[in-house]
């Protein structure tokens, strides 16, 4: 009788342990539950509702957190072992990443996405938010950034390939940072770039600028007296807003654009103006409708000195006239 007893004791054990196994692996989490979204560069979990029991709360937190830990390095294993199709190439390479850091033209592999930078920053669409990071070089930026913050950072320098192949580049705002140093070529071929701020730095030396610019605020600098350039804004015929203050200037950087509608530069060290500086003195006719707000206040300017200099612009300058 016992020995009938035993083969269907062991049967019974062998479906039982073959139920537990099938339960685990199904219980398993797969890579199927981990998917990448490219435009927002955000990763998304789902199969976390099979944790159940008393504390299951605490379990999810736990996965979440190993999860957030590992992501990095899945992100990194999804890209280096998908080869791309041919047709597909070119719009995968707007993710590549662009070294800043590099003293070289930079190379970029097809392999190698800027994803890194967005777990860093923010990226909402085309723009990245790097505010108040504490980073001390501009980061990789996506070939598709259009609007670029990084504001209350350690930042330096600006080097000349930080922003190179962005043709999409349309605003830089890098206030407060510690940047003393501009490579010259850093903005030159920013053919799109319409506004740069640069306000609350270290900078003594304005480098050439792309002639696209419609709004420049280098506010609160060290331009001094040889910071920039004759001429610098002359080509800009599009400027509308252009702020210089506080930078121990000693002049009025002529000639300015036509476009010109907002011209700052209070607390500087103005002494002089000239009849010429808003005004065309060879063309009696001559108005200079656009220019309509002009700050030459907290500057040792006597600006009654100079009454034909305010003949064609159709406001006078904020200033003292004593």
């Amino acid at each position: 009788m016992v020995p009938m007893i035993m083969p269907g004791i062991k049967a019974f054990a062998g479906i039982l342990i073959g139920y537990f196994i099938f339960d685990a692996i199904m219980a398993a989490p797969t890579m199927s539950s981990v998917t990448y979204v490219s435009e927002t560069h955000e990763v998304a979990f789902e199969d976390l509702d099979n944790l159940q029991g008393h504390d299951e709360e605490l379990y999810i937190d736990q996965a979440q957190a190993e999860i957030g830990a590992a992501l990095p390095s899945i992100i990194q294993a999804i890209y280096l072992s998908s080869p791309l199709p041919e047709e597909h190439e070119e719009e995968a390479s707007t993710f590549k990443l662009i070294d800043g850091s590099s003293h070289h033209e930079p190379e970029v592999s097809k392999s190698h996405y800027a994803v890194s930078t967005c777990f860093l920053c923010t990226c909402l669409g085309t723009s990245i938010y790097c505010d108040d990071r504490e980073l001390e070089i501009i980061p990789p930026l996506l070939k598709q950034t259009t609007h670029f913050y990084a504001r209350y950072n350690r930042i330096k320098k600006i080097r000349r390939n930080v922003f190179a192949h962005l043709s999409n580049l349309k605003k830089i705002d890098l206030t407060s940072n510690f940047i003393s140093e501009v490579d010259e070529d850093a903005f030159r071929n920013l053919l799109q770039l319409q506004e740069l701020i640069l306000r609350d730095n270290k900078i003594s030396q304005l480098t050439e600028l792309p002639a696209t610019l419609t709004f420049i605020d280098i506010s609160n600098n060290r331009l001094g007296r040889k910071g920039i350039k004759p001429e610098a804004f002359k080509d800009m015929i599009d400027l509308h807003h252009l702020y210089i203050t506080s930078n121990n200037l000693d002049h009025i950087p002529v000639p300015l654009p036509e476009s010109l509608q907002s011209l700052h530069l209070q607390n500087n060290n103005i002494l002089e103006m000239h009849e010429d500086t808003f005004c065309n003195i060879s063309e009696n006719t001559y108005i200079r409708k656009l220019l309509e707000d002009i700050r030459l206040d907290g500057n040792p300017i006597n600006l009654s000195k100079t009454p034909y200099a305010y003949t064609c612009p159709p406001c006078l300058p904020v200033g003292s006239y004593s």
